[in-house]
Parts: C-alpha cells; sequence; structure tokens
C-alpha cells in the first residue's frame, strides 16, 4: 500500500500555483497534489482515516469537495431528529477579574 493519497478536490488539477506545476518544456500540467498520509499510531491502527488532512491538500479543497457532494453525503447519515445532551439549571458565575460568564455542566449519566 502507498504512503500516499492524491488530492480528493474535485479542482485541486484547476488551482494556479506553482507547486502544482508538472511536466518538461513545451508540456506542463497542472496536476492535483500528493498528500502524504501520516501513519497510525500502534494502539490506534485506523486513527488517520479520521483527518481530513490525509485527504486534501488544503481547506480549500475540502470545502469544494463538502460543496459538491453534501447531498450524498448527508444521505449516509440522515439525521431525523435532534440531539440532544442534559445539563444542570445554568448558573451565573463571577470569576476572579469580575466577568460574568454562563456556566453550563452537563450531567453525566454514569
Amino acid at each position: 500500500m502507498s504512503n500516499y493519497n492524491w488530492c480528493h478536490g474535485p479542482s485541486c488539477h484547476k488551482r494556479h500555483t506553482t507547486t502544482r506545476v508538472r511536466g518538461v518544456k513545451g508540456s506542463k500540467v497542472l496536476r492535483t497534489m500528493k498528500i502524504k498520509y501520516t501513519t497510525p499510531p500502534e494502539q490506534d491502527r485506523y486513527y488517520w482515516f479520521r483527518h481530513w488532512n490525509n485527504y486534501f491538500c488544503d481547506q480549500t479543497c475540502l470545502h469544494d469537495f463538502v460543496e459538491k457532494n453534501i447531498q450524498g453525503m448527508i444521505a449516509l447519515a440522515p439525521r431525523p431528529e435532534a440531539l440532544e445532551t442534559p445539563i444542570e439549571d445554568p448558573k451565573k458565575v463571577q470569576n476572579q477579574y469580575g466577568w460574568v460568564h454562563t456556566e453550563i455542566k452537563r450531567v453525566d449519566n454514569a
């Protein structure tokens, strides 16, 4: 198995940057970026599957991919109802500098 992936951005090969220029004089091309993926630690063998930067050269390519494929991605795991996390009643707390903020604590269902 190769230690590299090609960027999955749909327009990666069209972006005008010097890092994408390949070929000999007279027949140059803009090529999709090659990405070295990080090797997973032994204790978590599939760690690298969870990181976008192993599939996209930058956030522009990531967002281009999401924009083009969002409907299909949502169809894989639709959300038919809202998710909820139980919390204690929020409390207003003043810190040592006089700032007041609202403290929200989750209820742990042990």
